[in-house]
């Protein structure tokens, strides 16, 4: 286990006096949560720029990528480590990322988690490792995968029940949702992080399901797994049938984190607004069952990504909405804002969104109302904004709040 050999070897080292303790500042709490998420195509600002992709490229630019976030008023950053089914660290269950290797399977001479993880705490800042459940590819080409991915060898297994865990939907492909092989393969995945590297947290955004039609949702991808299943026999709906999938593996992750570590949370991040969230053609996420117990996640991020002028999900709504859900719950609330939208006007659905966007205020206006009403905390998309003037604005409302 990397981390706690690499714990046991230091401290061996500072007893005999051959090394002096690493002076990190101390990483912020889930109490405080201030936090930006660095997603796959954030490395290619790193691929784009670096003259070797070797350790002490990667180490420079990502302690300038932590550096930005303390400017910025961010005390937290969420790393995406499993964008397609691959890993930006080192697994002996999934492949190395292209994001960081430049094609899927290549060896790179160093471990990005572990200089992730280091340079974060280093700086005082807390680390969660995000992860993409299902999807493994944005295309349905098995030939890009590299020959060692799981999703490759069930694909060119003999053996039908093992094709099954891989599906081919609307020109992408997804580890079946419905297959416990599956389930475990990603709960293994949890697993191998939370034990070998020090991270705060494990993350989930959004991606469980993709979109069905309302002429399709019951008739393709694990239609055919629902079809044959006791629940089915039982009078389950499909969409309760898809619920359940994703509850198993909720709750089969939460388990699992809290028996390697229980200090790691474990949080999702859904689409923000609710109604869509109930919709028997996507998503198929039991959001009311998550929050109403202990057992599925630490914390819940909604990405509420309109303006407070948004013609039928006002951010003020949304949020007070969500706010309800969770006020008799142990699960903290924390708000996902959107960085990307501002200065695009393009975004907004009336006038007075379109004039908000435009604005350089927006993102310390969320702020200041997630404060406000007591709401645990708030996550900023995405890192490469973060230069934006609505993000020096909120960085200035922040260091001035906390």
């Amino acid at each position: 286990m990397k981390k706690r050999i690499t714990a046991v070897l230091l401290a061996l080292l500072m007893v005999c006096g051959i090394l002096a303790p690493v002076q990190t500042e101390a990483a912020a709490s889930s109490d405080d949560y201030r936090a930006v998420w660095f997603s796959y195509y954030d490395y290619e600002e790193y691929l784009d720029s670096a003259d070797s992709n070797n350790a002490s490229e990667f180490t420079s630019f990502f302690r300038n990528v932590v550096s930005k976030c303390k400017t910025r008023g961010m005390n937290r950053i969420i790393v995406q480590v499993r964008p397609t089914g691959d890993a930006i660290y080192d697994s002996d269950i999934f492949p190395t990322s292209a994001y960081i290797s430049g094609k899927q399977g290549r060896d790179i001479s160093y471990d990005p988690l572990e200089i992730m993880v280091e340079e974060a705490h280093r700086q005082g800042l807390a680390i969660e490792a995000w992860i993409n459940p299902y999807r493994v590819s944005f295309n349905t080409s098995y030939s890009q995968l590299s020959k060692d991915n799981p999703a490759r060898k069930w694909h060119e297994s003999s053996n039908a029940s093992e094709r099954r865990n891989v599906l081919s939907y609307n020109g992408q492909l997804y580890y079946n949702p419905s297959k416990p092989e599956v389930r475990q393969l990603i709960i293994d995945g949890v697993e191998e992080i939370v034990r070998n590297y020090d991270v705060d947290g494990i993350h989930m955004d959004d991606y469980f399901y993709p979109s069905f039609s309302s002429s399709n949702y019951n008739k393709t991808f694990d239609a055919q797994e629902y079809n044959a299943s006791t629940e089915k026999q039982n009078g389950m709906s499909i969409k309760n049938y898809r619920r359940k999938q994703v509850n198993k593996l909720v709750k089969g992750i939460k388990k699992a984190i809290d028996a390697i570590d229980p200090d790691v949370v474990f949080g999702i991040s859904p689409a923000g607004n609710i109604d869509s969230l109930n919709s028997k053609y996507s998503y198929y996420v039991n959001i009311k069952k998550w929050t109403n117990s202990t057992k599925f996640v630490d914390y819940i991020a909604p990405q509420i990504y309109w303006g407070f002028s948004h013609k039928t999900a006002k951010f003020d709504r949304m949020t007070d909405r969500w706010a309800d859900m969770v006020d008799q719950s142990k699960v903290k609330l924390y708000i996902g804002i959107p960085a990307y939208k501002m200065g695009q006007p393009s975004n907004g659905t009336t006038k007075a969104e379109r004039k908000e966007l435009k604005s350089k205020t927006l993102l310390k206006k969320m702020a200041k109302y997630v404060v406000k009403n007591d709401i645990d905390g708030i996550i900023v998309f995405d890192y490469a904004d973060l230069n934006k003037t609505a993000c020096k604005k909120l960085a200035k409302y922040l260091k001035k709040t906390y």
